[in-house]
């Protein structure tokens, strides 16, 4: 007799490290102010290369590495406009 929680014939897939990995960063990498740019960088190499990993082995976790890789370019993106602003502010500050 089965378990709660068991089901027959069901395999679990492995799931890629690399997309659970892009995931977390791309998560930090929105909440962290100052770190949030780099690992937002670091979060959309390895969500590109998840995917990359995951269409050859065809291993879980693609939709981890599209939530990873849309959250790390959001904050990358987010990030690089601060820094923008931030050095025209100071090129405006020191000309008036």
């Amino acid at each position: 007799m089965e378990e709660i929680g068991e089901s027959a014939g069901v395999v679990k897939e492995k799931v890629n490290g690399k997309a659970v990995t892009s995931l977390v960063l791309g998560i930090v990498s929105l909440i962290l102010p100052y770190v949030g740019l780099i690992t937002g960088i670091i979060g959309i190499v390895l969500a590109k290369s998840a995917l990359k990993e995951i269409k050859v082995s065809s291993e879980g976790g693609r939709g981890l590495a599209v939530g990873g890789l849309t959250c790390s370019i959001i904050a990358t993106v987010l990030y690089a406009i601060m820094v923008v602003l931030f050095i025209l502010s100071l090129g405006w500050a020191t000309i008036y």
